[in-house]
């Protein structure tokens, strides 16, 4: 399977992870995402009133010097470690 298809696929996957994943969590598959969709970050950091846009727009900051590639396999990975988890805590 191309790195792409299987991209798509952990994405769609992610959206089947429990209520219980925690926000630090979801910030690293935010910005992973965008960085394997977007690319490098291409918005100016939104003001401190913003908290959830600034922690979302500093999540995918901290993933910028990742490539297209490096950032699709790494959220491919964290889904991964993420439905083991939550299965292994529902067993």
């Amino acid at each position: 399977m191309a790195l792409k298809e299987e991209f798509e696929e952990h994405a769609e996957k992610a959206k089947t992870l429990p209520e219980s994943t925690t926000n630090e969590n979801k910030l690293i598959l935010y910005g992973l995402y965008k960085q394997a969709t977007v690319g490098p970050v291409d918005t100016p950091r939104p003001g401190m009133l913003y908290m959830r846009e600034k922690a979302k727009w500093d999540a995918w900051k901290a993933v910028e010097a990742k490539s297209k590639d490096e950032a699709m396999s790494d959220y491919i990975t964290k889904v991964k470690q993420l439905l083991e988890e939550a299965a292994a805590a529902s067993a």
